[in-house]
Parts: C-alpha cells; structure tokens; sequence
C-alpha cells in the first residue's frame, strides 16, 4: 500500500489508537494499521475504522475516564 501522505511503500503494522471523548480518553492497542517507512503516517483501513468507532461507543457508555482495550481481543 502507498502511503497517502508521501507516496511511500507503507508496510502492515501494528499501532496504538488515542481518542479523546467527552468523558476521558480510550486507547485501543494492537490495532492492525499500514505504517510508512517514510513519514510515519498511521493508515486504516476501512474495516477496522468502523470496529474503532464501535469500540470507541461502547467504551464511553462503561469508562470513567480512561478505558484501556486491545484491538485483538475484542475485534
């Protein structure tokens, strides 16, 4: 996959998602991503953006204020 950013090779990988909601912070670790050799741009794809999302919601009806959750075991 090409990067979107640069244009260049971007390798499968594994990354951690921040997110900022109202209520606190939700990490998602071992989140499968593309990575760039180049610039390091973070790229989805769509299929694990919208488990993301859902992941997110649901995180933010049970958390306090940080939620910690691993990609691998919940998707």
């Amino acid at each position: 996959m090409l990067c979107m950013q640069c244009g260049a090779n971007a390798e499968k990988g594994y990354t951690t998602d921040v997110t900022e909601v109202e209520n606190g912070i939700v990490i998602i670790r071992k989140v499968p991503c593309y990575k760039c050799q180049e610039c390091n741009e973070i790229i989805y794809t769509a299929d694990v953006v919208a488990r993301l999302e859902k992941m997110v919601e649901a995180a933010q009806h049970l958390m306090q204020e940080i939620s910690v959750i691993d990609y691998s075991k919940v998707a």
